[in-house]
């Protein structure tokens, strides 16, 4: 039987949720390595090394590793380089997932919140939100830099329901990952994860979510 959620609250992954960023997250990726004298890596593995924020994504990068050693002055020469590139190219080649402007017109009809929370910094996060046309539609926006800790924390997400009244059980995160699987838990909320997210490569059904959807339109039958 389908299970049928009927949240107050409902807090939206950005990378690999609504807005599939590894395009320009690789391009960005391969100018720094060539930058600082490194070969490039490809989109096709920078889309196994998201989810954990760029400063993870650029250590994966140098390293050409997903459990990347950490090289503090390789790292402190690659991240300006990097920052300073994604800053202006953050949603030239990146792009809404199909269903995602059918999803939030969806949910924006229920009587319930809807936020948005990332790894991504702010800086990164309001300006893709906004030239991809749907930042107005969350009531909060919790970027890896808000709070003291991300996810996997519970944090960001006990934070939103705290901001926004509303109690962490009847609270739904819609991600894409393991990252986001094991936040929701933490903080009591449930989880539905889209299964063409980022999640190193491994199948999101491994790590048991309350729902696995392949598209947001999805949302219309397992969301009252």
């Amino acid at each position: 039987m389908t299970k049928i959620f009927t949240p107050k609250l409902v807090m939206i992954d950005v990378d690999g949720t609504l807005v599939d960023s590894v395009p320009d997250l690789a391009w960005c990726v391969d100018e720094t390595m060539k930058e600082i004298g490194l070969p490039a890596r490809g989109e096709t593995i920078v889309r196994q090394w998201v989810g954990n924020g760029v400063i993870r994504l650029v250590e994966r990068a140098l390293a050409n590793d997903l459990d990347a050693p950490h090289d503090a002055a390789l790292l402190d020469q690659a991240m300006p380089i990097f920052n300073a590139l994604y800053a202006d190219n953050n949603a030239k080649r990146s792009g809404l997932y199909d269903g995602v402007s059918e999803g939030l017109a969806y949910l924006k009809s229920l009587d319930l919140k809807v936020g948005c929370v990332t790894n991504k910094d702010e800086c990164f996060t309001l300006p893709i939100l906004t030239d991809l046309g749907i930042v107005d539609a969350f009531e909060i926006i919790i970027s890896g830099d808000t709070l003291a800790k991300k996810k996997p924390d519970p944090l960001p997400l006990l934070h939103a329901a705290k901001q926004l009244g509303v109690d962490p059980q009847k609270s739904l995160l819609l991600g894409d990952s393991k990252s986001d699987v094991a936040a929701a838990r933490a903080a009591d909320f449930a989880i539905i994860c889209m299964s063409y997210g980022y999640n190193h490569g491994e199948d999101i059904h491994n790590y048991h979510p309350d729902a696995v959807i392949d598209s947001m339109t999805e949302l219309q039958q397992l969301v009252k």
